[in-house]
C-alpha cells in the first residue's frame, strides 16, 4: 500500500469513527495505532519497536509517560503524545512529551488527536523541542503535496539527517507564505515604498503613500488572477495540441506565441522535489544533506553536489510518459534508468552514493 493510500484510507476511517470515539484510549486503538503501522510502518506488535507508555529513567517526574517511543535498535526515531479525538493540540497541554523530548535522544516528536498530527524537530535550539511543528498532517483536508515529507517519516525510509534538513525548508517555507499571504493582503509601509520606488521618483508623502498602498493591493489582486488565468490556458495548451488544419488554423503564430511561452518557463514540479528528497535521504550519510542541490532547467532537473554545475549526480527526466533518472558515473556520463513511480530512484540507491562518494573524494 502506498503511503498515499494509506493516508486516504485512514482519512475515511476518521471520518466513519470520531463519532463514536469517547476516549483518548479509544483514539489510539481506532486511529492513531494504525497510522503508526500502515502510514508510518512501524510493527506495533513489537515491544522493540513501538512502546507503549515509555518512561525514562531521569530528567521527568515519576510517574510521568508518554504515549509511544518509536525506536529501531537503540535509535530513536519518534515520541508521540496522544490525545482525544476532536481535543484541540496544544504543547501547553502536552509537558511530558517537551521534557521526555528534552531529556532523551530523540530528534522528532509526533502530537495527536488522531485526525490531526503535528510533526516536532529541533530546529531552533539542539536537544531543545521547537514551539512550532515543522509539517501539520490533517487527515480531514489532505495536502497531496506533504507526502514525499511523509515518506522520510516512514520507517522504510527514515534518516534523521535528510528528515532534519527537510524539516528545516518545510518550516522556513511555511513561516514564508504566512508573511507573503500578510503582505498581499495588507502591505507593509516599507514594502510599498520600495515598490513604488522602482516606477516612480515621487517623495513618498502621507498622500502618495496612500495611494500607491491602494495601487500594490490592487495589483497583487491582479497579478494573483493573471498568474490562475495564465496556467489554467497553459494546461489547456497541452492537453487542446494546436490544430493545423481547418477553422482553427487561422492564428497560428498566436498559438505558437502561446506554446512558446508556456515551453520557455521552468516549472519545478511535486515530483522533481520528492526525487530530491529521496537522493538527499540517500546520500545523506556520507555528506551533509544541504550539499545535495536542486538546479531545475527546461528539459531535465538536475541534482548537484554543492550547487555546482561541475559535479552533477544525477538528472529528472519526468516531463515524459515515462519517468526517467540519468546518473553520472566515474566517467562523467549518463546511466539511464526508467522509473515506475518516483519511490523506484531508491532502487538505485548504489550508484548514487557511489557518486557523491566521488563528488567528495
Amino acid at each position: 500500500m502506498s503511503i498515499e493510500q494509506a493516508i486516504t484510507s485512514l482519512s475515511a476511517r476518521v471520518r466513519e469513527l470520531k463519532p463514536i470515539i469517547e476516549t483518548e484510549e479509544a483514539t489510539k486503538t481506532a486511529l492513531i495505532i494504525p497510522f503508526i503501522s500502515n502510514v508510518l510502518g512501524y510493527d506495533v506488535t513489537d515491544p522493540r519497536e513501538v512502546i507503549p507508555e515509555y518512561t525514562a529513567d531521569v530528567g521527568v517526574k515519576k510517574g510521568e509517560k508518554v504515549d509511544f517511543a518509536i525506536k529501531t535498535g537503540d535509535d530513536f526515531h519518534f515520541l508521540i503524545e496522544c490525545k482525544k479525538v476532536g481535543s484541540p493540540l496544544s504543547l501547553d497541554h502536552a509537558n511530558q512529551l517537551v521534557r521526555y523530548f528534552n531529556v532523551t535522544d530523540t530528534e522528532f516528536a509526533i502530537l495527536t488527536n488522531g485526525e490531526i498530527y503535528q510533526f516536532y524537530g529541533q530546529l531552533d535550539a539542539a536537544n531543545r523541542m521547537d514551539a512550532k511543528p515543522f509539517m501539520t498532517l490533517d487527515l480531514n483536508n489532505i495536502d497531496a503535496r506533504q507526502f514525499p515529507h511523509l515518506e522520510m517519516c516512514t520507517r522504510k525510509h527514515f534518516n534523521p539527517q535528510a528528515l532534519a534538513a527537510n524539516a528545516e525548508e518545510l518550516k522556513y517555507i511555511a513561516e514564508l507564505k504566512k508573511v507573503i499571504a500578510n503582505q498581499f493582503q495588507e502591505p507593509d509601509v516599507e514594502i510599498v515604498k520600495m515598490l513604488a520606488a522602482t516606477v516612480t521618483t515621487k517623495r513618498m508623502t502621507a498622500q502618495n503613500l496612500e495611494f500607491f498602498t491602494r495601487l500594490v493591493n490592487t495589483a497583487s489582486s491582479q497579478f494573483l488572477k493573471d498568474e490562475v488565468n495564465r496556467r489554467l490556458r497553459s494546461a489547456q495548451v497541452f492537453e487542446d495540441p494546436v490544430q493545423t488544419q481547418g477553422a482553427d488554423a487561422e492564428t497560428p503564430a498566436e498559438d505558437e506565441a502561446v506554446i512558446e511561452e508556456v515551453v520557455s518557463e521552468i516549472v519545478t514540479t511535486e515530483e522533481e522535489i520528492h526525487g530530491h528528497s529521496i537522493v538527499r535521504a540517500i546520500c545523506c550519510s556520507e555528506v551533509s544533506a544541504q550539499e545535495i542541490t536542486m538546479r531545475d532547467a527546461k528539459s531535465y532537473c538536475a541534482i548537484l553536489f554543492q550547487d555546482n554545475n561541475r559535479k552533477p549526480i544525477a538528472r529528472f527526466y519526468f516531463d515524459r510518459k515515462i519517468p526517467r533518472i540519468g546518473i553520472f558515473n566515474a566517467e562523467g556520463e549518463q546511466e539511464h534508468f526508467d522509473l515506475e513511480s518516483i519511490e523506484d530512484i531508491y532502487n538505485h540507491a548504489d550508484l548514487l552514493h557511489s557518486r557523491v562518494v566521488a563528488l567528495n573524494a
